[in-house]
């Protein structure tokens, strides 16, 4: 799953700890999410969108493994 949590931090001059602090998680955990190191729970996902104003899909999107089970070449 990747994110545009950076992207759209980054529009709204805000810090990973200022996120942090706005959804009840530590900073590691918006460094791992924005390093698609770690999938944060629905919750949390909701929140975060909430935060930017935005549909949970404008934050978060599932890329396709290229070469992945399932697909041809």
């Amino acid at each position: 799953m990747k994110n545009r949590i950076k992207v759209l931090r980054a529009e709204r001059d805000m810090t990973q700890e200022e996120l942090a602090n706005l959804i009840g998680v530590t900073r590691n955990t918006i460094i791992s999410i924005e390093k698609d190191k770690y999938c944060p729970s629905m919750k949390v996902g909701f929140r975060i969108a909430r935060v930017f104003g935005v549909g949970l899909e404008d934050v978060f999107f599932y890329e396709e493994e290229k070469d992945g089970p399932g697909t041809e070449g």
